[in-house]
């Protein structure tokens, strides 16, 4: 495979095409490595227009849907950020790239450690990883720039609202089966809330989500 040319590809005929009109987020997909994050067995597979397995049921999500996402969150260089759901560490290393730093938890430990490894190899530093459940009692104690969520909510539940700063950026997918809305929620300097739906997609749901018995509602 003639890696920059797939990567070009990538870009040209998948996420631009989406509406990802941003240069400096067609840039951050040109310059972080994304093969890097890839299991080995789906090398061949980084940058198609496809949800990548990682194991323990989860995928990486697909590359338009990742540039739609930092494109809508509108990170700035001085942005502390917060991703829920560290995966394969991909979209990690894209917020690391774009912001001053970035904290990231994951649920599952032999993802958190796999992330670590790629992203030190990449000479990625400004970024901490938490294996922890983010859906129930765990918090840095933070108020955060921008808040990545990758996986869905059947419902929306609003507890992560409280680590966003004022004027800060929160994008989550919301909804059931095929019918889910990846929405931005921003909180305005007047301590409320606005919520923006931006397209339609499909997203494995955050694990313990529909056991969760704390205050949800549909937009």
């Amino acid at each position: 495979m003639n890696l920059e040319h797939a990567r070009f590809n990538m870009i040209e005929q998948q996420i631009r095409p989406w509406d990802v009109l941003d240069q400096t987020v067609l840039d951050t997909f040109g310059f972080i490595q994304r093969e890097l994050f890839v299991p080995k067995v789906h090398k061949a597979l980084a940058f198609a227009d496809v949800e990548i397995p990682l194991g323990h049921g989860e995928h990486m999500m697909f590359p338009r849907v990742e540039a739609r996402m930092l494109q809508a969150l509108e990170i700035s260089p001085d942005d502390t950020c917060l991703e829920i759901g560290t995966g394969s560490g991909f979209i990690t290393a894209c917020l690391a790239h774009l912001s001053k730093h970035v904290d990231s938890v994951d649920i599952y430990e032999d993802f958190t450690r796999q992330a670590e490894e790629r992203l030190f190899n990449l000479k990625l530093r400004n970024h901490t990883l938490h294996t922890a459940d983010a859906l129930r009692d765990w918090s840095t104690g933070k108020q955060y720039n921008v808040i990545a969520v990758t996986g869905s909510m059947p419902t929306y539940l609003p507890r992560f609202e409280a680590q966003l700063a004022p004027g800060g950026r929160l994008f989550v997918v919301v909804g059931h089966g095929s019918v889910m809305q990846a929405t931005l929620i921003k909180h305005e300097a007047d301590s409320e809330f606005t919520r923006t739906t931006l397209f339609e997609t499909q997203l494995k749901a955050l694990v313990g989500t529909d056991s969760d018995t704390d205050r949800a509602f549909v937009f």
